[in-house]
């Protein structure tokens, strides 16, 4: 059994961590393949978003499989470094499609962190979320220390410090998830969104994605990268065709370029 599914809709792909009986935990080669699966995204003209979920109903992803990690340790195989650093990419927020995370069921330790690397989040109302790290001994290594960025200090403190959970609708009211909807409605919501997102110019997807994470952490930097970024997309063939298409009164066709 693969132990990841890939599936396309349209211009959106999905990744699905496929290990259920495992509550969908990562292992290195499942890292590895998950990173090939986000480069081959990104290398595609043809894919405008990606959805990221997991199958079943136990877990979206309990975090790092420690029995794996314990018996097989954490070096990638030989020639999987690439896919690794593009996996760190994703928990960075830097993977250039825009990237909708669907919580099929809690997402906790690297699984809320893998949450935490996609751009949007649809969650189920089963959901919980958390970073229980410290409770371990251990503290959140994939990127969860940033989780200050995307909700209050406070609040991110309190999580990370305590390693105590919050619901689907608290995470929702605290702007950290975009919607929550029954288990068997995320997928199809988040396709949806994906969807919509895909319906837009790539490039300038692209430089929206970058630009927004960017002014939250370093403003200096993300008026830096704008001065550099809107000369090639304000130039771009797709800006053009967006300005005809809208005094044609007909949908865009974009090219990425």
């Amino acid at each position: 059994m693969t132990e990841l599914v890939r599936e396309r809709v349209g211009a959106v792909t999905v990744l699905r961590l496929n290990r259920p009986d495992a509550r969908n935990a990562l292992t290195i080669p499942l890292l590895a393949e998950l990173g090939d699966a986000i480069a081959l995204a990104e290398s595609d003209p043809e894919v405008r978003a990606i959805v990221l979920t997991g199958t079943g109903d136990r877990a979206f992803c309990a975090g790092m499989d420690l029995r794996s990690f314990a018996a097989e340790g954490s070096e990638p195989a030989p020639g999987a470094a690439g896919a690794i650093a593009t996996f760190q990419r994703l928990l960075r927020g830097e993977v250039a499609v825009p990237t909708v995370g669907a919580a099929n069921a809690s997402a906790l330790a690297g699984g809320f962190e893998l949450l935490l690397g996609c751009d949007l989040i649809v969650a189920s109302s089963r959901a919980e979320l958390g970073l229980p790290e410290v409770k371990r001994g251990l503290f959140p290594g994939g990127n969860g220390t940033a989780l200050g960025t995307r909700i209050p200090l406070s609040i991110a403190m309190e999580m990370a410090l305590t390693g105590d959970s919050i619901s689907a609708a608290r995470a929702a009211e605290l702007g950290l998830v975009n919607a929550v909807v029954e288990p068997a409605e995320v997928l199809a919501t988040a396709v949806a969104l994906a969807e919509r997102i895909a319906r837009n110019a790539p490039l300038g997807l692209a430089a929206v994605k970058e630009l927004v994470r960017l002014h939250v952490v370093d403003a200096g930097r993300a008026a830096e990268r704008l001065a550099e970024l809107q000369p090639v997309v304000f130039a771009s063939e797709d800006a053009r065709e967006g300005a005809t298409a809208f005094v044609e009164k007909r949908t865009p066709v974009w090219r990425g370029r």
